[in-house]
């Protein structure tokens, strides 16, 4: 194992000397929480990508492949679907908005008042997808060195915390890019074609397995279904993803890479799925099909070539923790603890001043804010087991509260803040409740969840009075604003000098 742990530390190096040099060049808000919004369509398409296949879409996606065989690819498909969805059709106008959070766009749309309650479940959904990522520390490095299950999640969490930190979305930027190609070499061009030689070829394969491990609907159309409504949908709302979207340089690199990175998506989740369906011939009787891809690295692979794969492991999940970690602190410290300060200062009769805010060193709080919430991460993964569960309450929790609110506002002009609070309420509170009566993994939360939410949202919206004009003409020449390659940030003019010339060549 010599040679696979000189891999491993060799790129945990690289990650933290990324973090390293990200700090160099995060000196703004607008540079530390979204790039400066000046990424190219390459490094746009590579992040992107990284942000959404983490560690249940690797480990969790050979799972599925493991116990279900090619449908249990549906898991990550829908994924991608969700991400080719935002990128041709919101992500323009999206990246338009120039704000920082989804709370923020819901403040614009609706005329303020939508944003405390939505930052709460954004910051509930962000928590949790932090903490699912951090909890598969512990398999990756239970391989690699047989450590104890604490030790591995607060390595593995010390490390993202530190880079994250240390340079915000630049160096979480530049960390993606190399566990993009990291990702892609060990587990699309080395781990695949392996896998699927030692199980005999795809003849040999079909021929030891029942027939419905290759039947594309064998995992049941109710669970299908059930992938839409949370993953598809999610992934067109969550602040992980959007904050994504605002490091695009324009309208150009924000639909079309991410259509690249939607399209890469669908790729990957075939690859896991062939994976573990080779795994299965290989290894029938495993305790638990989440030990698929550990097994089938840990046994088949040569030394070197299994440390770049576990390698890409660890890229898979160190991806998504961190950028789950700053959404989770960006949303924590702009849409709840930035509110409640201004409200305690009109309490104590003090106006709301910008400028005293304006003299704050904002990149200072966010990465204070990092680290904070990357220690809460780390101790809510070391108290949790349950993986699924967790991931499963925070999307539930997400488009249950608030994928009709976000689309109703972006979608229908008649919708009003009233209505968009009602079914952020009605749509978490029916979510959670079902949750507790029928259980965390089953259907019927966010099926009647969504149900009440959209409801409420049309009914109370058609009661109450339609949002001021003002907002409506104010929200519109955002979302018209010029979104060409190279557009300036809107709220660039704080955000200290540009250096275009840097940037144009730090890009791709």
């Amino acid at each position: 194992m010599a040679v696979d742990y000189a891999v491993i530390v060799v790129y945990l190096a690289g990650m933290l000397a990324m973090g390293w040099w990200g700090m160099r060049r995060a000196k703004s808000k607008s540079e530390f929480l979204v790039a400066g919004r000046r990424l190219g369509p390459w490094m746009y398409s590579g992040t992107m990508a990284a942000i959404v296949l983490g560690g249940a879409s690797t480990i969790g996606g050979v799972g599925l492949g493991y116990q279900y065989g090619l449908s249990g690819a549906w898991m990550v498909f829908t994924i991608g679907l969700g991400l080719l969805a935002l990128s041709v059709f919101f992500s323009a106008r999206i990246a338009r908005l120039k704000v920082y959070t989804v709370s923020e766009m819901l403040d614009l749309r609706y005329g303020g008042r939508a944003g405390v309650i939505s930052g709460l479940v954004m910051w509930a959904y962000t928590l949790m997808l932090a903490v699912t990522s951090t909890i598969a520390y512990a398999t990756i490095f239970d391989v690699l060195f047989d450590l104890h299950r604490t030790v591995a999640i607060i390595l593995g969490g010390a490390i993202v915390v530190a880079y994250s930190a240390l340079g915000g979305m630049w160096s979480i930027t530049l960390t993606d890019m190399v566990q993009f190609v990291v990702k892609t070499i060990g587990v699309l061009l080395l781990l695949l074609p392996i896998a699927v030689v030692k199980a005999g070829g795809l003849g040999e394969m079909k021929a030891k397995l029942p027939t419905e491990y290759f039947d594309p609907l064998g995992i049941g159309g109710e669970t299908i279904f059930t992938y839409v409504l949370i993953y598809t949908f999610g992934m067109l709302i969550g602040q992980d993803i959007w904050q994504r979207v605002f490091t695009a340089r324009g309208d150009t690199t924000a639909r079309w890479g991410g259509t690249v990175a939607g399209t890469y998506c669908l790729l990957y989740a075939i690859a896991g799925a062939v994976i573990g369906t080779a795994a299965k011939v290989l290894y029938p009787k495993l305790p638990s099909a989440d030990d698929a891809f550990a097994t089938i690295v840990k046994d088949e692979l040569p030394p070197g070539v299994r440390g770049l794969v576990l390698a890409a492991a660890l890229a898979a999940v160190m991806s998504t923790s961190s950028g789950a970690l700053i959404a989770c602190a960006t949303v924590a410290n702009n849409d709840i603890w930035a509110r409640l300060r201004s409200l305690a200062g009109r309490r104590d009769g003090r106006q709301d001043r910008p400028d005293a805010v304006g003299e704050r060193d904002e990149v200072k709080d966010n990465r204070a804010f990092i680290v904070v919430m990357g220690l809460a991460v780390i101790g809510v993964a070391i108290a949790l087991n349950d993986v699924v569960g967790a991931l499963t309450v925070a999307y539930n929790l997400l488009v249950g509260g608030l994928l009709v609110p976000i689309l109703g506002g972006l979608l229908w002009r008649r919708g009003t803040v009233q209505g968009a609070l009602a079914a952020m309420i009605v749509g978490g509170l029916t979510v959670i409740g079902l949750m507790a009566s029928y259980g965390i993994l089953a259907n019927e939360p966010i099926y009647y969840g969504l149900l009440s939410s959209l409801a409420l949202y049309l009914v109370v919206s058609l009661l109450t009075k339609p949002t001021d004009a003002a907002v409506l003409a104010a929200w519109r020449r955002r979302l018209a604003a010029e979104g060409g390659e190279g557009a300036e940030d809107a709220d660039g003019a704080g955000d200290g000098p540009r250096e275009p010339s840097v940037a144009a060549k730090s890009t791709g």
